[in-house]
């Protein structure tokens, strides 16, 4: 990770904090969980302390929570939760055909959450026409991955060039 890209006290201090709200734990219960000392802690809850990587192990396997959620951008969260907002309908397909969203990223259902219908958040149909649309592009992705590993590549290159051209000069 680039220097720039390392949390701030701040940062993990933040994260720390959205995770034991989400959680509803008290500091004592935190410091039960994870075997980190309470000074250390409160030290990172206030900003003071940037953890190390074994402190922010214990954190981690003790909230059950996967390490790089110490290293969110607390700014870019607030996105996610206003797109969250906008499109609660999304969190019923998912409930309802979570076959859907079969190998998903983050970067995925934020795109999806993203996505707005005609006159602000998606339908139902709307958002499973959404999701049907970026599965499909995710297999063509595969697809030309492969194909770009075989002696076709050059076959293929040549066609999304003359793709791309038409498209451009259209």
């Amino acid at each position: 990770m680039p220097l720039s890209a390392v949390p701030s006290s701040n940062q993990f201090a933040a994260n720390l904090q959205r995770i034991l709200a989400r959680q509803g734990l008290t500091l004592a219960e935190v410091v039960e969980r994870t075997s980190v000392d309470q000074r250390t802690v409160r030290a990172i809850l206030a900003g003071k302390h940037k953890p190390q990587a074994r402190t922010l192990h214990k954190l981690a396997a003790g909230l059950e929570v996967r390490s790089d959620e110490f290293f969110q951008d607390p700014s870019l969260l607030a996105y996610r939760a206003f797109d969250r907002a906008t499109n609660p309908i999304v969190d019923e397909v998912m409930e309802h055909d979570p076959q859907l969203f079969i190998g998903w990223s983050q970067a995925d259902f934020d795109e999806l959450y993203s996505r707005m219908g005609t006159g602000g958040g998606l339908t139902r149909e709307g958002a499973i026409v959404a999701v049907e649309q970026m599965n499909r592009n995710h297999e063509i992705i595969r697809k030309v991955a492969l194909l770009l590993e075989t002696s076709e590549a050059d076959m293929l290159a040549g066609i999304i060039e003359l793709l791309y051209n038409r498209m451009v000069i259209a």
